[in-house]
């Protein structure tokens, strides 16, 4: 990254501008609302933001969805503002949120669309394998979903 990215925790006052990039990230779907991103952030699970002098460039969250000795995780988003795409901003929120999935030595699972390539080469390039498709998984578009998944990694 050429310019100073910090990540930190996404807050619920982030929530405005987060789901306003979910607009222009996400066309054509169902973006978050702004209470979908503050119900997550308090939801318990790890949400992050990226910034770059202060301004919120970025956005990420993982859930625990199961528990130690078969600990499994779910990227639930990463986003990034489309004029900072392309400075790491996204692999270094993934990779927090895997190093998150890594203590708990985790499977994490996630979801793409089939034709979001940058996404997907981006998952492949860290460990994820496609391990299925979901027909009309994302709405209204009807576009479909590749299941990705990340083995656990053994500490």
């Amino acid at each position: 990254m050429s310019t100073s990215v910090t990540i930190g925790p996404l807050y619920r006052a982030d929530a405005e501008r987060c789901s306003a990039l979910e607009e222009r990230l996400f066309p054509g779907d169902d973006p978050w609302s702004p209470q979908a991103f503050r119900d997550a952030v308090t939801s318990g699970q790890l949400y992050l933001a990226a910034r770059v002098r202060g301004e919120l460039v970025g956005y990420a969250g993982l859930a625990v969805v199961a528990g130690p000795p078969q600990a499994e995780a779910e990227v639930h988003t990463i986003g990034v503002d489309p004029d900072w795409q392309g400075h790491g901003i996204g692999r270094a929120l993934l990779a927090k949120l895997l190093e998150a999935a890594d203590q708990l030595q985790a499977t994490v699972f996630l979801e793409v669309r089939t034709d979001n390539e940058p996404a997907r080469t981006l998952y492949e390039s860290c460990g994820f394998t496609v391990v299925g498709v979901r027909k009309r998984y994302y709405r209204p578009s009807g576009a479909d979903a590749h299941t990705m998944r990340r083995d656990r990694v053994a500490r």
